[in-house]
């Protein structure tokens, strides 16, 4: 990938959440990234002093005018070559979809080896959490851009219409998404008592499977996507990029949970980012089309 940044790695454009305690959305993102390495611009969607999670917060979202401008100024700032990568996450409004894809836009005709990550943040098994104004404006302006989608399996059974039974399913409904890679966290796991993190593409679907940490911290998401962007960016395969994604997410969750934080602790487990030790069970799943691709 080129860049006009002065060595090291490409600047990496970050769009979501802020909160002002706790380690979701652009917390967590950024903080992975530059563990990683990379600079990060950083553009709040919605800034909270919590996740609401954890009871009433106060929720501030830039006037739709003064976001756009904000975007304007990055797409035509002197530094815009410095950025390799734009990943965008929670929306606070529908309007900031627009915004976003014009950015995206913009970084690509500068560098068009850029790359565009989309976690379409709008659910869980709960339901949607976002407005369907904006699930549907991710999924109509922003996910066609994308080079790269992670959603959760409920996210994306929202964005296809339809309940995903398997992982053929799921990897079906990846595939007519359209980004020529999709990461499904959520999955289904073949494995009692794991968790699924299906990677499909054109070619291949790859199976990464750990042990389920019971009430995990949020923000888990949000990690995920930014470091499979980073480990893409440093030049590895998927299936690489996958099996260090899901081992470093898992560690970092099973020694919050084992101290009993309500949020996930990464300044204390940066190294589980860096050089992630857990064990992943990776398996090559059999391509909806029928054939088992190398």
């Amino acid at each position: 990938m080129t860049s006009e940044e002065p060595g090291g790695h490409g600047a990496v454009i970050v769009i979501s959440s802020h909160v002002a305690r706790g380690a979701v959305g652009n917390r967590a993102a950024v903080f992975a990234l530059q563990q990683l390495g990379f600079p990060v611009w950083a553009v709040p969607t919605v800034v909270l002093p919590w996740h609401p999670g954890h009871g009433r917060a106060t929720r501030i979202v830039p006037d739709p005018d003064q976001f756009a401008a904000l975007v304007r100024d990055l797409e035509s700032s002197p530094w815009i070559g410095e950025v390799g990568a734009v990943l965008s996450g929670y929306l606070g409004d529908a309007d900031q979809a627009v915004a976003v894809a014009s950015l995206v836009s913009a970084v690509k005709a500068r560098n068009p080896e850029a790359l565009y990550l989309c976690d379409p943040v709008m659910g869980d098994a709960g339901g949607l959490y976002v407005p369907e104004a904006t699930a549907a404006a991710m999924r109509d302006l922003l996910m066609p851009l994308a080079d790269i989608a992670t959603p959760n399996r409920f996210e994306l059974e929202w964005l296809a219409g339809e309940t995903l039974g398997d992982n053929r399913a799921i990897g079906q409904a990846a595939l007519r998404m359209g980004p020529s890679r999709m990461l499904v966290t959520s999955a289904h796991a073949l494995m009692a008592g794991s968790i699924g993190n299906l990677l499909v593409t054109p070619r291949e679907v790859i199976l990464a499977e750990h042990r389920s940490v019971p009430k995990p911290p949020n923000g888990t998401g949000d990690l995920a996507a930014a470091l499979f962007l980073a480990r893409l960016l440093e030049g590895r395969s998927a299936e690489k990029s996958l099996q260090m994604t899901a081992a470093s997410v898992f560690e970092v969750v099973a020694r919050a949970v084992k101290r009993q934080a309500d949020e996930l602790m990464l300044e204390t487990d940066a190294q589980s980012l860096v050089h992630p030790m857990a064990m992943v069970q990776m398996r090559r799943l059999v391509h909806p089309d029928g054939e088992r691709r190398a």
